[in-house]
């Protein structure tokens, strides 16, 4: 299925996003809809330069103007998107079949960090090469932003993205969240483990495995940071007990130093999976029971996970980028997130207006009680880690 893609969460306003994550990761949690800042919708400038959408009131005329000139340019290049994460396959076919926009999908196995290089490797090549749009970690947003990799732009829903969890200038906006887990084989794992410290024990050896390398892949670090909650009352300052935890599990002979996938998930290579809920959940459904997998939340050390869209600056197709933008965002391309197991960043505003998938939303595992780091944590756990797993864990996975 996946790999090494994805990252973490939110950044400032923690209450605000927290009582949207905290309602979205349950099917009967509400939250107070979200404030925002000034509303914009789609522009149909054809240059690849920085551009934000016009004023609030986006008529069909623009829409309708938008959408000819991204037929026009007749192809969108995406990249790291398996079609199978966040039920990313039916966006894509939905998006194509829509508006008739062929979609060419780069390296659907890579990460946040690759993403951004594509980016950086193709500022002069408009190729089939060069990606029109991102989907990364939130710390990745930002750090795009810094190496000026990013173009604005605001969707028609834009105030309807809390503003704790979108750049006020359009540069990147927040997109769905997952909940850090363990994916099972439980024909393999007969006594599934329910948190963090049971992996520890003999009878899980040679059977812990991550869905990426914790020096490239966000997903990785994640997992590694949320290890160390429940030892450490939860603190996400400290990433410290994380690479403990790594340490002994890799010690003690549990830890199998691979990017595991589905094929060694069921085959039983790598049985127990550390990634995030819809990860799993897709697997679930992709294997049929063959072998059965369980999607465990663990009891302790919950920790949440939200990625961000962004248009790169050198986007070879800046309108078909502005328009999938435009159908991500919509209430059709939310629920599609949600059918994936994802929780959709428009979450609050859906469910005010009662246009979320009801048996989409029942599916999603209960997660109650999840912790999200700031943009400050994020950035510092991710050095911490980069820095500490060889030192501390001292084995290299691949």
């Amino acid at each position: 299925m996946l790999s090494s893609h994805r990252s973490l969460t939110r950044f400032a306003g923690l209450a605000a996003i927290a009582a949207l994550t905290f309602a979205a990761c349950s099917s009967s949690g509400t939250s107070s809809a979200p404030s925002s800042a000034a509303s914009t919708a789609p522009s149909a400038a054809a240059s690849t330069a920085a551009s934000t959408a016009p004023s609030a009131a986006a008529s069909a005329a623009s829409m309708d103007t938008l959408i000819a000139a991204a037929k026009a340019e007749g192809n969108l290049t995406t990249i790291a998107l398996p079609r199978d994460w966040c039920n990313y396959g039916a966006a894509i076919d939905g998006f194509s079949a829509k508006y008739g926009i062929k979609i060419n999908g780069l390296n659907p196995g890579g990460g946040s960090k690759d993403e951004l290089a594509a980016i950086v490797a193709n500022k002069d090549n408009p190729g089939p090469a060069a990606p029109d749009v991102v989907d990364v970690g939130l710390a990745f947003g930002p750090q795009a932003v810094d190496q000026g990799l990013l173009q604005p732009y605001k969707v028609a829903t834009w105030d309807t993205i809390p503003d704790s969890a979108k750049s006020a200038d359009g540069m990147w906006y927040g997109d769905y969240f997952g909940v850090m887990s363990f994916e099972v084989n439980s024909k393999v794992v007969t006594n599934v483990p329910k948190d963090w410290p049971d992996l520890l024990k003999p009878e899980y050896k040679k059977m812990v495995a991550l869905f990426g390398d914790p020096l490239a892949s966000n997903q990785a670090q994640s997992a590694v940071w949320a290890a160390g909650l429940s030892s450490n009352g939860g603190n996400l300052d400290s990433v410290k007990e994380g690479l403990d935890f790594f340490k002994k599990l890799n010690d003690a002979g549990n830890f199998v130093p691979i990017i595991a996938n589905t094929a060694s998930v069921a085959s039983g290579n790598t049985p127990i999976r550390l990634g995030w809920t819809y990860n799993g959940m897709a697997d679930k459904d992709k294997l049929k029971g063959n072998p059965p997998i369980e999607v465990v939340v663990p009891t302790s050390g919950r920790f949440g996970g939200m990625y961000v869209q962004a248009i790169s600056k050198y986007a070879p197709h800046p309108n078909a980028a502005k328009l999938w933008m435009e159908y991500l965002y919509s209430d059709e391309g939310q629920n599609i997130w949600l059918s994936g197991y994802c929780n959709p960043i428009r979450y609050d505003d859906m469910a005010a207006k009662n246009t979320l998938d009801p048996a989409a939303l029942a599916k999603l595992p209960e997660s109650k009680g999840t912790q999200l780091p700031t943009l400050a944590q994020i950035t510092a756990a991710s050095k911490a880690i980069t820095t500490g797993w060889p030192i501390v864990v001292g084995v290299t996975v691949k």
